[in-house]
């Protein structure tokens, strides 16, 4: 686990700092900066744009990273290498000539119901498109074992220059309409960079061919365009279907709530950048064993990491909701529900690179395109009736599902398996300090209540974990950091 725990720490470490400035900019600064509807016309833009990426991408950032590995010669990668840049510019074509055709149609649809997104929907692809190509060249930096410098630029660069121009709103040096222009124009600076840093990490010497082996590529990226677009649908189409039938505003409300559950999932992001290539070597060179390991080290670090968020979220719940305006406190249930489902997720460990990396891959992948088809249904029943709640609810089932259904493929068609008797001891500590500190508030000012009762959280955490030796790995980290602090528990 040394170049996994290394990158995977520091991956981790920056997209904290990129949660944390997140925190700033979605609890404070845009409710009440921007107002929840132009929050919400930001929010609503991202979510669409991160909806239709995978199909301006093509699914090439994941063929990079399975394939990559499989190439022997210089020749044959920078000939892969082409080929994952070139090909996506010419499937946007199509795309762009039915969005120009069908742009009346399409703008009507949308905005049918809130008015004020009709003159922003053209930064719907334009943003999508720089996404895709930021993870097309985030991924060639991956493949050479570059993972921490595009983790930054994605999880810290773009919330850090958001802070800026939200200043920028505060100060009146622009508006609140620039800010959605200005926050579309990020995404292509953020693509630009990493274009640059992937070119410099391996020059590129562009052919203008066709790799040998292009049929199984274009399968693979087939199924990948199906993932990416059941993934991202899943965690950005609740907020699109609100659109259609809420007041827009409720958008900014669900996107606080859904922000701070989604601060859970953060070890699996910053863990899986360099797990995923590990995970795609080990099972082309059909190493069993170690896989399993690899597996099962995953799922325990990432419970025991998400489930210490989890738990300073739940118990700190209330707290953190004072300090947002009142109207968005109905989003406290919806923290709840998307917080469990990201929980469990983690608990998969890197479950999703085992699927992308088998050739029984196609099988789940439609049962995803069915998962996506429920949640789309189960929105249009519940948000009419219960709202943004009904929303949440819809995404915590269709999640949990999808996500049994991944678990119970990986067992029975690899036998392979993350849960150990650790799983179950992280559990019982996690809900324990949870039932402990929930119903214990401090009668002091928010921010403070929240540090203090964090502490306390933290201290019996990490010492129920090191003593019952939840994680080996966890406890090696620990020791060296206790060795030098010549600290004895």
């Amino acid at each position: 686990m040394g170049i996994v725990l290394n990158q995977s720490l520091k991956n981790t470490i920056i997209t904290y700092i990129g949660f944390g400035i997140g925190a700033i900019n979605t609890l404070y600064l845009y409710p009440v900066f921007l107002g929840a509807t132009y929050y919400a016309l930001t929010n609503y833009v991202l979510s669409a744009a991160n909806v239709i990426m995978p199909l301006f991408a093509i699914g090439m950032q994941n063929t990079l990273v399975k394939f990559y590995a499989q190439y022997e010669t210089e020749e044959e990668r920078s000939q892969f290498l082409s080929f994952t840049i070139l090909f996506p510019l010419l499937m946007c074509i199509p795309l762009g000539i039915i969005g120009f055709f069908f742009f009346d149609e399409i703008s009507f649809f949308i905005s049918k119901k809130n008015a004020v997104v009709k003159d922003f929907i053209w930064l719907i692809p334009f943003t999508g498109l720089c996404m895709a190509y930021f993870e097309i060249f985030y991924a060639w930096a991956r493949v050479h074992m570059f993972s921490v410098f595009g983790n930054f630029i994605k999880e810290v660069g773009l919330r850090l220059f958001s802070l800026f121009i939200l200043i920028g709103v505060y100060f009146h040096w622009i508006t609140v309409v620039d800010f959605v222009y200005i926050t579309a124009g990020l995404y292509f600076l953020a693509f630009i960079i990493t274009m640059l840093y992937a070119f410099y990490i391996k020059k590129p010497v562009f052919q203008f061919s066709i790799p040998h082996n292009v049929k199984g590529i274009m399968e693979y990226t087939f199924y990948i365009i199906l993932s990416g677009s059941v993934a991202n649908l899943l965690l950005d189409g609740d907020k699109i279907i609100l659109n259609q039938y809420m007041k827009i505003e409720n958008i900014a409300y669900y996107s606080v709530a859904t922000y701070i559950a989604l601060v859970i999932s953060v070890p699996s992001r910053a863990m899986h950048q360099i797990v995923y290539p590990i995970t795609a070597k080990l099972m082309h060179e059909n190493k069993h064993d170690e896989l399993n390991s690899l597996y099962k080290k995953t799922s325990i670090n990432l419970q025991i990491v998400g489930g210490f968020v989890m738990l300073c979220i739940f118990v700190n719940i209330n707290q953190l909701y004072e300090m947002v305006p009142k109207e968005y406190s109905g989003g406290i249930l919806v923290v709840f529900m998307i917080g469990i489902s990201k929980y469990f997720d983690l608990m998969l460990g890197n479950n999703n690179a085992i699927i992308f990396n088998t050739k029984y891959y196609r099988a789940v992948l439609f049962l995803g395109v069915f998962l996506v088809i429920l949640t789309i249904g189960l929105n249009m029943i519940f948000i009419p009736i219960y709202g943004i709640i009904g929303s949440a609810f819809a995404t915590l089932l269709s999640i949990t599902l999808y996500s049994l259904a991944k678990l119970l493929f990986v067992v029975k068609r690899l036998d392979l398996f993350p849960f150990t008797d650790q799983t179950l001891h992280s559990m019982a500590i996690t809900f324990v300090l949870f039932l402990l500190f929930y119903f214990w508030e401090f009668p002091l000012n928010p921010i403070i209540a929240i540090g203090l009762k964090s502490i306390l959280v933290t201290i019996l955490y990490v010492y129920l974990n090191y003593k019952f030796v939840v994680s080996t790995e966890i406890n090696q980290v620990l020791d060296t950091v206790l060795k030098k602090l010549k600290i004895n528990i």
